[in-house]
């Protein structure tokens, strides 16, 4: 098994797209990303492609690119870039043939390895809950895939930046909804229970934090807290700062809203942005996070990430693209991570 380091890292660029471009060339710059590990694609630029476009306009060149450069094993994290499309058209429900892009990219190395898979629903990751487990192939034959992807590029320059500057600092803040009868509150106040107590804000009220300082990580329901009115949290973010909630469509678009659009409500269309009402990850990222999770449409509950195994994960020096997918139970579904793979707060 390889360490985490540059060269375990694939970047994927659409050079359709100026702004991946622009992406991919800081970010291997920043990161020594060797040039032969920067994977050239031109392929759509719309975030929402049809799954014969990804098949053969992404999936087929990267497993290519891999294999005749000799990278299958070597590398562990893919990074797509703003530009490269986002999510595949698909069905509804929980046999739906729709997923992020990026979830799919994941099993590149089974279907190199000749397993193939099933496209119809979510599949179980094989990393999920992995926490005490170094991460590498073949035990595990996913690849761990992460975006950097924001507003613009000022956003994602920002993403990069604060990566390379993390700490292990700061609080660790986890608001639950305090009405739930789902599991979801109980996640989240096992995640309170596997940190530090005096690293962690825990809210158990019905109200909605904010204005919470030296914030390196936050949990929530989002915009599912019925609570939770503001767009912007007015948070005070540290360099590293990762977020997860149970949001089903925060990362549904990365196109920027208009300033005046705020949390709107599923009755009234007239309130939604790119389709939805919903919180946005992107805003979180433009607002001083490092990284995020998101979903590019209903991932249902039980598939979204488990903040009881990406926040300890996280906060014990586990990198970004690993804490965050040990605690996804699903890939071939309609999870992103949004962040540098490499950045970590180092031991505590």
């Amino acid at each position: 098994m390889l360490a985490a380091s540059p060269a375990s890292v694939l970047v994927i660029v659409n050079d359709a797209s100026p702004l991946s471009r622009a992406i991919g060339d800081y970010y291997a710059h920043r990161r020594a990303i060797p040039l032969r590990n920067i994977c050239h694609l031109k392929t759509s630029t719309a975030e929402e492609i049809g799954r014969a476009d990804y098949d053969h306009g992404i999936a087929a060149p990267v497993a290519a690119f891999l294999r005749s450069h000799g990278l299958t094993e070597s590398i562990l994290y893919i990074v797509t870039t703003a530009g490269v499309p986002l999510k595949i058209s698909g069905g509804t429900g929980l046999t739906s043939d729709a997923a992020s892009v990026d979830s799919e990219l994941a099993m590149v190395y089974a279907d190199l390895h000749g397993q193939g898979h099933r496209i119809a629903g979510p599949l179980p990751n094989p990393f999920f809950g992995h926490s005490g487990d170094a991460f590498g192939h073949p035990r595990f034959p996913i690849y761990l895939v992460t975006r950097l992807a924001a507003f613009d590029f000022p956003d994602v320059r920002g993403m990069i930046d604060r990566a390379l500057a993390a700490r292990n600092r700061g609080k660790f803040v986890i608001d639950l909804k305090a009405d739930d009868s789902t599991p979801g509150d109980s996640w989240l106040r096992s995640a309170a229970a596997r940190l530090p107590r005096e690293r962690v804000v825990l809210d158990e009220s019905a109200r909605v934090l904010v204005n919470a300082a030296d914030v390196i990580a936050y949990a929530s329901w989002g915009s599912n807290d019925r609570n939770r009115t503001q767009r912007h949290l007015g948070f005070r973010w540290l360099p590293g700062a990762i977020v997860t909630e149970f949001v089903s469509t925060n990362a549904r678009t990365f196109a920027r809203p208009p300033d005046q659009w705020t949390l709107g409500n599923w009755p009234d269309p007239k309130t939604w942005f790119a389709g939805a009402p919903q919180t946005l990850t992107a805003d979180y990222l433009h607002d001083g996070a490092t990284g995020a999770s998101g979903h590019v449409d209903e991932p249902y509950l039980q598939f979204t990430p488990r903040p009881d195994l990406v926040l300890p994960a996280y906060y014990r020096g586990r990198n970004l693209a690993e804490s965050f997918w040990v605690g996804i139970p699903a890939v071939s579904w309609m999870n992103i991570v949004a962040g540098d793979p490499l950045c970590s707060l180092g031991p505590p």
